[in-house]
């Protein structure tokens, strides 16, 4: 969920942090008595998942973040909220026993920290905020050597098809269904992945034109149109891959061939797992998709 409304200013208590990291200043409200076990290993993690997020980008998306870690009980994190305005913040429930493992294998704050780089596009196009999370926090963790690559595909077979239109689908301007919101969103960012790739002979991918957005907009502060948010990606791959897709997707229902999108990547189901294949028509651009960029 994101969403932009008013955050109260942060007191200056002994719960207060001030961070450093990747470029970014993380103002960070934290009662470390609410916390068990060694505080440090909470700051280990935001510095960790911040450092994921700009290096996909190229930069952090912000500079200034309010961040609030609310103690739950349990040893999980469960859940966050990112919001925009008036000052770039994001709030995550962390419990109070939580792990170096768990905060170690954390896709929550990769994930709201990536809704930050993606201005705000109203609520009717959620699909894109939350299916572009959804999506770049696996890569963007294979990049940085934080998740393994069959771990992302293997979730990717077995969540994607939550995304496909069902019966009464209009469209995923139309269709705000859970499935269609995050994995129809992460399908279509998928897609259009593959697609520029393609397209470009491999130099360049969804990776850039989301940096290309990012560096017009300034992120989740500002509010564009979603067409402006295609537009600028388009021109940055030099092919007008989104709009086309988008022009397909938003008002009915497309389906996608998963099982020979998967072939045609190399992605064979192997159990709870997957085998990938390099020999596949497709392996050349599944292996660019997870490389990490070298700037």
């Amino acid at each position: 969920m994101i969403c932009c409304a008013p955050v109260a200013a942060l007191a200056q208590t002994p719960s207060m942090h001030a961070l450093e990291v990747a470029g970014v200043t993380i103002h960070l409200e934290l009662d470390e008595r609410e916390m068990n076990g060694d505080p440090a290993r909470i700051q280990r993690w935001i510095g960790r998942s911040a450092r994921i997020v700009a290096a996909y980008y190229g930069r952090f998306p912000v500079r200034d973040l309010a961040m609030v870690v609310v103690p739950a009980s349990g040893e999980r994190i469960t859940g966050g909220t990112t919001f925009g305005q008036p000052r770039a913040l994001i709030r995550v429930r962390v419990g109070r026993d939580v792990s170096e493992s768990s905060l170690l294998d954390d896709w929550v704050l990769v994930h709201e920290m990536t809704h930050l780089a993606l201005p705000d596009v109203g609520p009717a196009h959620a699909w894109l905020s939350e299916g572009l999370a959804t999506y770049v926090e696996g890569i963007a963790r294979v990049q940085a050597h934080n998740r393994a690559e069959t771990d992302v595909w293997a979730e990717d077979v077995r969540s994607m098809p939550h995304g496909l239109p069902q019966p009464g689908d209009a469209g995923l301007d139309h269709t705000h269904t859970w499935g269609r919101t995050y994995w129809g969103g992460a399908l279509f960012c998928l897609l259009a992945d593959i697609e520029i790739h393609q397209r470009t002979g491999n130099r360049l991918g969804l990776q850039d034109a989301l940096r290309a957005v990012l560096a017009a907009s300034g992120g989740l502060p500002a509010d564009w149109p979603v067409a402006r948010v295609f537009e600028v990606g388009d021109r940055a791959v030099g092919t007008p891959v989104l709009e086309e897709l988008y022009a397909q997707m938003n008002d009915r229902p497309v389906m996608t061939d998963l099982p020979a999108l998967w072939m045609r990547l190399g992605v064979e189901p192997e159990g709870a797992s997957v085998r990938l294949r390099d020999d596949a028509p497709l392996a050349a651009v599944r292996l660019a998709i997870m490389r990490p960029r070298t700037s």
